[in-house]
This record gives C-alpha cells, sequence and structure tokens, in this order.
C-alpha cells in the first residue's frame, strides 16, 4: 500500500514536472513591437531545419548560430505579419487550397495523398493544420514583401534596351544563316558610267525581287557572282565566317528579307537570307475584328440582348444594316463602338476564351454569334489575319524581368534591414 502511495506521489511529481517544462519552453523568447516570438517557435523551427539537414545529408552550423539564424527569421516575419495586419491583408480559404493544390500537383500527387503524407510523417508533431498555417503566412509574408518592395524598383527604358543589345549581340555570335547572293559585277577598271549601269541593274534586280520574282531564278539569270548556277545559293554561314561587308549588312535581319545593292570593288551585292537557326523568332497570328456588345439589364432580359443581335445579323448579312452604324448606335463596349466596333489588331488569347475561340473559328469576313461572355451578348466579324514578329518585345520583356528580379532583391535586403532597425525588438534572456 505504502509502495503504491509513493509509486502514484512519483507519478504525479514527474507530471508537474512536465507540466513546468512546457511552460518553460513555451515562454516569450522575443518582443517584435506589439507582438512575441516563442520559445516553442524558434525550438520548431530548429528541429525541423536539422531534420531537413541530417535527410540531405547536409552540414549545419553551431547550434548557437543556427538559433541566431532562426530568430532572425521570425522576427522578419513576425514584423510582415503585423505590416499585412495593420493593411487588412488576407488570404482567402480559397487561395490557400489553389495554392495547396499546386504544391500537391508539384510532387505529383493529389491534395489527400500530400495530407497523407504530411500527417505520417509528423515531423515533430507537424500535422496537415500546422503545415496549412504555415502555406498561409508565407503567402501573406511573400505579398506584403512583394507590395512593398516591388514601389521601390524602377527599371528604365535605356537599361532594358542596352541589356536587350547585349543579348542580342551574345546569340548573334552563335547564329547561322543561310545565305543568297546575287553579284552584278563591275569591268575591273570601271568607269563612273559603268558604275551607274551596274548599280541600276541591282536596283532592278531588287525592284523584281520585292515584287515577288524568285531568288534562285533570278541569280542563274543575274548573278556574275561563282555561285550563280546554283541559284546564288552560298549555304550556312556563321556571322564571323561571313565576308564583313556581309556580317554588317545581314547581322539582325530577318528571314527572307532582301539586303542590298551593297557596293564593293566587285560590284553591287544583293543578299537574302533563306533561313536561320541559332535564333529564337517569336511570332504571333494577330486578328483584326470588329463587334456588338449587348449587355442585359433589369430592363432588357438575357433572352431579348440575344434576339436583338440575332435581328442586327440577320440584316447585316442581308445587306439591310451596316454593321459600324448598328455598333455605333447600339454597342455597350464604348471603346469601339465610337470605331464602328472595331477592335484593331490583337492577339486573340487577350481575349476572354469564348470571345478567343469564336474568332479562332472564323475566316476572314465571316460572322458568329450571338453568344455570351462575362460581358454579355456578342456578335463578332473576323476582318483579317496576319503574321506578326514579337520577337522584339518577347527580348525586351525578358530583359525588363531579368532586371526587375535583380533589383527586387537587392531592395528586398535593404527594405528587411529598414524594418528590422525601425522596429522595437527585445531578445529575453
Amino acid at each position: 500500500m505504502k509502495f503504491k502511495k509513493a509509486l502514484g506521489l512519483l507519478v504525479a511529481t514527474l507530471l508537474c514536472s512536465q507540466a513546468f517544462a512546457a511552460k518553460l519552453l513555451d515562454k516569450a523568447a522575443v518582443i517584435v513591437d506589439r507582438g512575441v516570438i516563442l520559445e516553442s517557435e524558434i525550438a520548431s523551427m530548429v528541429t525541423e531545419i536539422k531534420a531537413n539537414a541530417l535527410k540531405n545529408n547536409q552540414k549545419l552550423p553551431s547550434d548557437k548560430a543556427l538559433r541566431t539564424q532562426v530568430t532572425e527569421r521570425l522576427i522578419l516575419r513576425e514584423l510582415q505579419m503585423q505590416m499585412a495586419e495593420r493593411a487588412g491583408f488576407q488570404v482567402s480559404d480559397s487561395q490557400l487550397q489553389d495554392t495547396l493544390v499546386n504544391i500537391a500537383q508539384s510532387q505529383g500527387m493529389t491534395i489527400e495523398q500530400l495530407k497523407r503524407t504530411i500527417d505520417a510523417a509528423g515531423l515533430q508533431g507537424k500535422t496537415w493544420e500546422a503545415f496549412r498555417d504555415e502555406i498561409r503566412i508565407e503567402l501573406i509574408t511573400n505579398e506584403v514583401r512583394r507590395s512593398s518592395v516591388s514601389r521601390r524598383v524602377y527599371v528604365s527604358p535605356q537599361e532594358i534596351n542596352s541589356l536587350v543589345e547585349a543579348l542580342q549581340q551574345k546569340g548573334r555570335e552563335n547564329d547561322e544563316y543561310h545565305l543568297g547572293h546575287i553579284l552584278v559585277g563591275l569591268p575591273s577598271e570601271a568607269s563612273a558610267e559603268d558604275i551607274e549601269a551596274s548599280k541600276g541593274r541591282a536596283e532592278k534586280v531588287l525592284r523584281l525581287l520585292n515584287d515577288g520574282s524568285e531568288f534562285r531564278k533570278m541569280a542563274i539569270a543575274s548573278s556574275s557572282g561563282e555561285k550563280a548556277l546554283d541559284g546564288g545559293d552560298l549555304g550556312w554561314m556563321n556571322i564571323n565566317e561571313m565576308p564583313t561587308l556581309f556580317a554588317e549588312a545581314v547581322e539582325g535581319a530577318k528571314k527572307g528579307a532582301f539586303i542590298g545593292p551593297i557596293r564593293s570593288g566587285a560590284g553591287f551585292h544583293i543578299l537574302t537570307i533563306f533561313d536561320v537557326r541559332g535564333r529564337e523568332i517569336v511570332e504571333v497570328t494577330e486578328t483584326n475584328s470588329r463587334h456588338i456588345l449587348i449587355k442585359p439589364s433589369i430592363i432588357l432580359s438575357d433572352a431579348k440582348a440575344k434576339e436583338m443581335l440575332q435581328t442586327f445579323l440577320k440584316d447585316i448579312k442581308a445587306g439591310e444594316a451596316d454593321f459600324a452604324e448598328l455598333a455605333k448606335k447600339h454597342s455597350a463596349d464604348p471603346g469601339s463602338a465610337a470605331k464602328g466596333g472595331e477592335l484593331g489588331w490583337a492577339d486573340p488569347n487577350v481575349f476572354v476564351p469564348e470571345f478567343r475561340d469564336a474568332l479562332n473559328s472564323l475566316q476572314k469576313d465571316e460572322f458568329t454569334g450571338p453568344f455570351k461572355t462575362d460581358h454579355g451578348w456578342h456578335i463578332v466579324q473576323l476582318i483579317d489575319r496576319r503574321k506578326q514578329d514579337k520577337t522584339q518585345s518577347m527580348q525586351e520583356e525578358q530583359a525588363y524581368q531579368m532586371l526587375f528580379k535583380r533589383k527586387f532583391a537587392e531592395e528586398s535586403e535593404a527594405w528587411y534591414r529598414s524594418i528590422r532597425e525601425n522596429a522595437f525588438i527585445e531578445i529575453l534572456d
């Protein structure tokens, strides 16, 4: 009996000691403005980092140095969360769910499989709910940093142009051109009249080419170059392999371009680029279209809006009404209505999916509709299509992104220092 009482007393004492230890473990470790960082938060992050390092066979600094780094990270996180609270910034459950789905898909899992994996791992008691909370905090802090730092970043047009030029120059060193060549020759001791006559013949050849004459045929008929009988085909050449005169002329030129006449001691040269390899060319098919938009309202039902457009389309096709006049009078899209419904040249992908698909289904001058989008009911006519080289604009966008990322990283460090220095922080003993 005495033994049982002693054992019970011992168990009670141990339980009390554990509860006391847990309280000590969860004491405030750092005061950060209006918030605190708990000892348990620091310990949990240190343990998680150690576990990941062990798993990845990665070496870590001393426990003291690791604790200092973790504490600093949690201080910055707490400061950003306080900024988010003051700004009223929140992450909705649907935003969080979308992010979790993306994380799961990146791991080749469903959301349920990811949940089971995290719960099964149970790293230091980490649960699915704790994982969700971490992702929510990360989304919030990333948005606070993005909105705060982006305002401090400016990329000038001059910087973009300089970087584009540098990237193009680097790329051009590896570009290869499949060249065609026509030479309108000169006598060895050409007079001024000879030079003028040769120049005139070269200009005539160039005009014929621009009017649609076939280059290889023109080379056989008109060229005095050594490759004339091969249709003027010089084959594939790198910029550094070409005569300097040619290299300067073709650098940066597009496939299919005619270049010249270029004067040399031998005569007047006309070049074409049959093809280019090693260079990324971005072509976009643009459409020019016009539409009439009718928006349903309290006094105009959905069915009535559709019926109006059906009548418009019937009258237009019968020649009893003019599309542009109907658009000016009835279209609810003020930007295009004033232009007779015309939307101008644009990549169809800038439009909502229903409108894009309608355009892609049309041939030139065809009509379609009525069909409904989030904006209302439409009828649309495809005026024309064209291919546009968007390589330059793509390169400018790439250059901007590269410059922005570099400056964003630099400004992020400055911003972190700023909010850290301006905050009240007390690390408790």
